[in-house]
């Protein structure tokens, strides 16, 4: 039983809060049953240790179970010792360290991809959490961050996929310009969800959103400069019938998503 909060095994652990220490290690936290689970389904390999309390390995044995069937070694810690590891104020008595394991762009881009969705300079964690879950649920290729869009790996970023982070290739580090000379070389149209844009149901009865789309959502305050909405093939905005000012980054990217989910199938049933 691992019972200091102050011993030198556990700040490791608590570092991995930190970008820094999360760039320098490569590592990162995954805190909850639900994330855990999904990280030893999906890639057992790359889960370094699986802490918890003994409620905890109780009540969600299969984890536990799960864990010592990849070969993950375990260990039992205090209340005490889980807080100071985790990032949340009322952690759910399970954290795991585990590799990060962004995808490249190039592996991306040859993957023939028909659906990515495009991050540059989100910096919500939450936000970019939602995005990534929205896009693995409407069925897209990819997520690709450019810019200073958070760190994937932010421990908020990672709550908010639910899991979707295992599900959905990832890349991180890209530069827009870059980025869009590959979509157009695997045939994909950029479209930006900009609201000096088209109008988006005009757009989708011209069939525009049935053709291989990468959609490029920017910052959550200042949308995208300029200078990066130039580089899209076409700029799109979703009508507002009501009296709200503006759609949240998140929600306007996953309606967007599965808008060209829903014509994407349609063209191909």
């Amino acid at each position: 039983m691992l019972e200091n909060p102050r011993s030198p095994r556990v700040r490791a652990v608590a570092k991995l809060t930190k970008r820094a220490a999360r760039a320098e290690s490569g590592l990162f936290l995954l805190e909850g049953p639900q994330a855990v689970a999904e990280a030893l389904h999906w890639r057992p390999e790359g889960v370094t240790q699986l802490f918890g309390t003994p409620t905890a390995f109780e009540r969600h044995a299969h984890i536990a179970q799960a864990a010592e069937a990849a070969g993950v070694p375990t260990e039992c810690v205090t209340e005490a010792v889980l807080d100071a590891m985790a990032d949340t104020v009322t952690p759910q008595g399970l954290i795991a360290v585990a590799h990060q394991f962004p995808a490249s762009i190039k592996q991306i881009f040859a993957d023939a991809p028909r659906l990515i969705a495009i991050c540059e300079e989100v910096r919500d964690p939450g936000n970019l959490g939602t995005i990534i879950r929205a896009a693995d649920a409407a069925g897209a290729d990819a997520v690709v961050l450019t810019g200073r869009t958070v760190d994937l790996y932010n421990p908020k970023v990672v709550r908010a996929t639910t899991g979707s982070l295992f599900h959905i290739p990832i890349s991180v580090g890209g530069e827009l310009g870059a980025v869009r000379e590959r979509a157009h070389a695997a045939g994909l149209r950029i479209i930006a969800a900009d609201v000096k844009g088209e109008d988006l149901l005009q757009a989708r009865a011209a069939g525009a959103l049935a053709e291989p789309t990468a959609w490029l959502f920017g910052n959550e305050a200042h949308g995208l400069s300029d200078e990066n909405l130039a580089l899209a093939d076409l700029a799109l905005r979703l009508p507002i019938y009501g009296s709200a000012e503006s759609l949240n980054l998140a929600t306007a990217a996953s309606v967007c998503l599965y808008e060209s989910a829903f014509a994407q199938r349609a063209a191909t049933s």
